[in-house]
């Protein structure tokens, strides 16, 4: 999912830096993204466990490349602000030290994978856990919202980002096949990062509930 240079043209890519650039000023505004000392290791520790799961990746026509994000992983555990931090911080890194996504998109896969895929997974975690909670039970329901929320958040970053190449005069390609190819593609490795999303939540809100994010 990992956008490199030269997908996308001059305008874009603006557009997404000044999206991503107000969505983090906002947040910042609002208060929300300050960690205390036990936060921060969580987060590091987290960040680091994303670097090395994305490393793993396989390109797929009509779009970029396939790949673990966690970024569902990073809003359950962190809430969405703060996993969002995590998941900015992870891309900066992976674009200026590998090489792994381009500078003029860095933007763009800032949206897909820090924010989009953030917000969806959480908030799907956080409807299924409501709604399932006094029916299954507080861990099962995790379990089942994790995985929702992994599958649909990495499926919805998809399509996203085959709106922003397909819109792109610099990609060969138009929406209609890189939306269909990049969400049914992203779709299918959904059920791989839901089912790591929902393990680990369901272990860890079994385990250890404090490190999940109320």
């Amino acid at each position: 999912m990992h956008i490199p240079d030269g997908y996308l043209d001059l305008t874009v890519s603006a557009a997404t830096y000044a999206l991503a650039g107000f969505y983090y000023l906002a947040g910042f505004k609002l208060k929300k993204m300050s960690m205390g000392p036990g936060e921060v290791s969580e987060a590091t520790a987290l960040a680091a466990l994303i670097f090395v799961a994305q490393m793993l990746s396989w390109p797929i026509p009509g779009g970029t490349s396939l790949h673990f994000v966690g970024g569902a992983l990073a809003g359950i555990l962190l809430g969405p602000f703060k996993g969002s931090i995590v998941m900015a911080i992870v891309l900066l890194v992976q674009a200026l030290v590998f090489h792994d996504g381009g500078i003029t998109a860095l933007g763009a896969n800032i949206i897909n994978m820090a924010v989009v895929d953030v917000w969806v997974g959480y908030l799907t975690y956080k409807s299924i856990l409501r709604v399932l909670s006094g029916r299954v039970g507080v861990s099962k329901a995790s379990f089942i919202g994790g995985f929702l929320g992994g599958w649909l958040g990495l499926t919805v970053a998809g399509v996203v980002c085959g709106v922003e190449i397909g819109l792109s005069p610099a990609f060969p390609y138009g929406v209609f096949i890189t939306v269909p190819v990049m969400g049914g593609w992203h779709a299918v490795l959904g059920v791989v990062e839901g089912l790591v999303t929902g393990l680990v939540v369901y272990y860890l809100k079994l385990r250890h509930p404090e490190v999940v994010a109320s």
